[in-house]
């Protein structure tokens, strides 16, 4: 999106042009109605054809030092537990800690796959159009058996 009226809104939003010296340069700007249509036309309101694919690019939080530290502070308790649960298992722990143990690192495990789907992982839509639940009777394809 780096066309011209998103730069000036831009430099009106950090300062660098006043609203006024906006209006002006935006004063003569006409669209007419056939370009309206083609706007929409190639825009969000086209539907998209049967077998393409419609990506979305990765959440911009995806890349945050919240995610990040996140991930870290995961993989960190996720060790701590499964670590602990080995060695658990080799000085013979009591099973219901055993279990904690595992529960609670399954459980960092799965929160660290719900962020990861939620913020990292871009959506992919494939098109797919649904095909006719009606299937016609043909007499050549159909054979009638007898007893």
């Amino acid at each position: 999106m780096d066309d011209m009226i998103t730069n000036l809104l831009r430099d009106v939003a950090k300062g660098k042009v006043s609203v006024e010296d906006a209006r002006l340069a935006l004063e003569d700007a006409t669209l007419t109605e056939e370009q309206l249509e083609s706007a929409i036309e190639k825009g969000v309101f086209k539907e998209a054809e049967m077998g393409s694919i419609v990506s979305a690019t990765l959440a911009p939080s995806g890349a945050s030092y919240l995610t990040m530290f996140f991930f870290v502070w995961g993989i960190f308790w996720a060790c701590y537990w499964f670590f602990s649960l080995i060695y658990g298992l080799a000085k013979d722990w009591d099973q219901r800690q055993l279990a904690f143990h595992m529960a609670m690192g399954i459980t960092t495990l799965i929160f660290m796959g719900l962020v990861y789907l939620k913020f990292i992982l871009p959506d992919t839509i494939i098109v797919k159009n649904a095909i006719n639940k009606f299937i016609p009777e043909h007499q050549k394809d159909w054979k009638e058996y007898k007893w």
